[in-house]
């Protein structure tokens, strides 16, 4: 990639997040799914599957199923984030949005870490929505003010993570539809977490691939502050999971952005 001074990194990378903000919350065609489908999911669970928290081996916490989703709910939508987030860069390289970015002087690195700033910024809005939701109609923090602090924390890293996938498939395929079809795999992935059910009630080999899910820590680390006290553990077990799909994903994006400019 061309040089720049490093300072010009950070002003440039925060340019181009407030302009991808003002971008999203002009379209909220692209913003609604991500709160409107994971919520419309987490009242139809907890409406049809209140009975299960009573099965052998489904923990959880001695609160109900409310509690139990909320934390599926919030993976959920930020996963959605991710496949918007890579919808936005494919539209920004159909309509040559991007080519006028490579043209101007700015630090190439920008390009990636600007939208994954955006990302990071809205990703805090999915988690506090699903939050207050949750706070609304009965369900409990039982972590407190940490154990808040937690869920976001590994809401967003989760969530950067997800947009570096989003990018990375967008600078690919070059084609925003593309990135759309990923949708369905995007469920198939959480289906076979314990996100939605404890792994323990999970048949193989749906368990199998769950105990080694990245999903399955972060939606524990998340769920365990919302059903019992803070486990340093489990919440950083989901931080690092989350951690590390993003370091995999960025270095993808930042790969796939140098081929992309190598072709242009």
């Amino acid at each position: 990639m061309r040089g720049y001074s490093s300072g010009a990194l950070l002003p440039a990378s925060l340019a181009l997040a407030r302009r991808a903000l003002r971008n999203s919350f002009r379209r909220p065609q692209f913003l609604a799914p991500l709160v409107i489908f994971p919520t419309m999911f987490l009242a139809v669970n907890v409406g049809g599957l209140e009975q299960a928290t009573r099965l052998p081996g489904f923990d959880s916490g001695g609160d109900g199923m409310l509690d139990f989703q909320l934390a599926a709910a919030i993976l959920q939508s930020i996963l959605l984030g991710g496949v918007g987030a890579g919808i936005a860069v494919g539209l920004e390289i159909q309509l040559g949005f991007f080519d006028r970015l490579v043209a101007a002087p700015i630090p190439r690195l920008a390009i990636v870490i600007g939208r994954l700033l955006s990302t990071a910024a809205i990703t805090v809005l999915q988690v506090l929505w699903f939050v207050a939701l949750g706070l609304i109609f009965g369900a409990e923090i039982d972590g407190g003010i940490l154990g808040f602090l937690c869920i976001v924390a590994i809401g967003v890293v989760a969530g950067i993570g997800f947009g570096a996938v989003g990018q990375t498939l967008a600078l690919a395929a070059k084609d925003p539809s593309i990135v759309q079809s990923i949708f369905p795999l995007v469920f198939v992935i959480l289906f076979v977490s314990s996100a939605f059910f404890p792994i323990g009630l999970l048949d193989p080999p749906a368990s199998w691939v769950a105990d080694y899910n990245p999903l399955s820590y972060m939606a524990e680390g998340m769920r365990n502050p919302i059903i019992d006290s803070v486990d340093a553990t489990i919440v950083l077990e989901g931080l690092a999971a989350a951690a590390g799909v993003t370091a995999v994903a960025g270095a993808g994006a930042v790969l796939a952005l140098r081929t992309r400019l190598r072709e242009a």
